[in-house]
């Protein structure tokens, strides 16, 4: 079926206006000659006119009948205060495509953006990229310096073909460079993680709004944290520098200078002016990792900068002004500290617009392998080495890495540790399994070491293996670590049943602790002899 070819446009108050002197018809006019082409036939011209140009477009509707009889040309009036205000053109022509019958099963609809402010036109571009407007594009040019047809020429630009496809996947291939640089080029695995990656992508590039990223030690805060500033760096979205600085390491009398900066004079030993580390970020990044280290009145004096971009450095009665996006690291549940009174409520409500939780490594272990070959290929970097695994000793460390009882409690800083430690021993630039064992043995050490004596994961390793203890859920963990320390404090099982049982055994008519404990011990694989000779005095 034949559709009705209508065409959507403004009215030209400069190009369509007749020449001043001579015929009309020797210059060109864009809504005229659209309808002039031989090859484009126009049924209707729905052309968006302004009160305060009546005359010119009652000009303009008599020339194109006398052009193309067989146009309809329909006025739509306005009173724009501002032709060149995006929000008021952009509200005219929405609230257009909301009160237009568009039918597009009998009419095919060309948006004209070549008449009209810069404003206009680009409002058109967008309400048609977005099908708020089921239009292609219709762009008209006059003729060339030679050329003595005044009708010129013009060109359809369908957004949904493969011309503009072409031109969209250059974005797309812009925003997976994005991607892919975030994630330091590491070809993720981790279906949450890479959604998590794409997010912050987009939020880094749409925002200077504050970023809390949260997550155990070792999760890449920090690393990402510089990636984000150096994405926004080469997108030319800063200007500044990036400014880090772990909170922890500034607490005390001190903080408050080196954040905000302190006058000569200030207090003892303040020998000379100093910026502070928020002045120097202006119009950069500050990172402030451990965010929740900061104390009450850092705390107060921060919430102020990021606010008003203003703030008093100490010892002074003047305001320093400082335009900076914060980003900001906590290993802590800041909402914990608020309820416990060490972290301001309203400052958590300022950072936490964007949050974004980095997952430790032992819930990424779909990218242990990507991020092996990473460590590796960056030892070889660093050192000028070329370091690869045998393929037994690789077949063994992967399965140590993926063993849910592998603990990586500082996440990838014990991956890099151990990448690096044995690429340093190898020999010949190889990783031989001896080395893988004695490298398993010593992250397990390393883990053991850093438990609290009394924890209930030092308990169960008293009787228990890893692979055991992965095996169990939280609750069971806590209520066997208490049967085996009672167990191993009491001098017979009958003793620890009675001590275990001492309120249930009420109801029983026959209480046989004994045999009710050796039933619970028997659950997870223990006899009483494995914990008896134990002692946790």
């Amino acid at each position: 079926m034949h559709k009705s070819r209508v065409i959507i446009g403004f009215l030209g108050t400069q190009l369509d206006q007749p020449a001043k002197r001579g015929d009309r018809w020797s210059g060109w006019r864009p809504s005229i000659a659209v309808c002039q082409q031989p090859d484009l036939i126009v049924d209707r011209f729905e052309l968006l006119c302004d009160r305060r140009h009546e005359k010119l477009a009652e000009s303009v509707v008599a020339d194109i009948r006398l052009v193309s009889p067989e146009t309809e040309v329909r006025l739509h009036w306005n009173q724009l205060r501002d032709p060149w205000d995006f929000e008021e053109v952009y509200a005219l022509l929405h609230q257009f495509t909301r009160d237009y019958s568009f039918d597009t099963d009998r009419e095919e609809y060309l948006a004209h953006i070549t008449t009209g402010t810069h404003v206009a036109q680009i409002c058109l571009f967008l309400l048609t990229e977005s099908r708020h407007l089921p239009a292609a594009l219709l762009q008209t040019s006059p003729p060339n310096r030679s050329g003595k047809d005044p009708r010129g020429v013009y060109s359809v630009i369908d957004l949904d073909l493969s011309r503009y496809d072409q031109l969209a996947s250059r974005f797309q291939a812009e925003h997976q460079e994005g991607l892919s640089f975030l994630k330091s080029g590491i070809e993720t695995r981790n279906k949450a993680f890479n959604q998590l990656i794409e997010r912050i992508e987009q939020v880094s590039l749409a925002t200077r709004a504050p970023i809390l990223l949260s997550g155990p030690t070792g999760a890449g805060k920090s690393q990402l944290a510089q990636r984000i500033f150096a994405l926004k760096r080469h997108r030319q979205q800063v200007a500044g520098p990036l400014v880090e600085v772990n909170c922890a390491t500034i607490r005390g009398e001190q903080a408050m200078s080196t954040l905000f900066g302190h006058v000569k004079g200030a207090f003892t030993g303040a020998a000379a002016t100093r910026a502070g580390l928020l002045k120097s970020a202006d119009q950069g990044v500050l990172f402030l990792d451990e965010i929740g280290e900061l104390g009450s009145d850092e705390q107060a004096m921060l919430l102020r900068a990021i606010e008003e971009k203003t703030f008093l450095a100490v010892g002074s009665d003047e305001a320093t002004s400082s335009d900076f996006q914060l980003i900001a690291g906590t290993n802590r549940d800041l909402h914990q500290e608020v309820g416990k009174g060490n972290f301001r409520e309203d400052l958590l409500a300022r950072i936490n617009l964007w949050s974004f939780a980095l997952p430790g490594l032992a819930q990424r272990r779909d990218d242990i392998d990507p991020n092996i070959e990473f460590e590796l290929q960056k030892f070889t970097t660093n050192h000028g080495r070329k370091v690869t695994f045998n393929k037994e000793a690789r077949k063994k460390f992967i399965e140590f890495a993926h063993d849910p009882s592998t603990l990586w409690k500082a996440n990838f800083r014990d991956l890099n540790a151990a990448i690096t430690r044995m690429a340093t021993l190898s020999p010949g630039g190889r990783i031989t399994i001896d080395m893988v064992d004695e490298e398993i043995t010593r992250l397990r050490a390393s883990w053991r070491g850093s438990e609290k004596p009394d924890s209930h994961a030092a308990t169960l390793r008293t009787v228990l293996d890893e692979k055991q203890m992965a095996q169990l859920d939280r609750f069971d963990q806590a209520s066997l670590a208490e049967v085996i320390k009672v167990c191993s404090q009491s001098p017979s099982l009958s003793a620890a049943g009675r001590e275990l049982f001492q309120v249930s055994r009420q109801s029983k008519q026959k209480a046989n602790d004994a045999d009710r404990l050796r039933k619970y011990l028997a659950k997870f694989g223990i006899q009483w002899s494995d914990i008896s000779a134990v002692n946790f005095s």
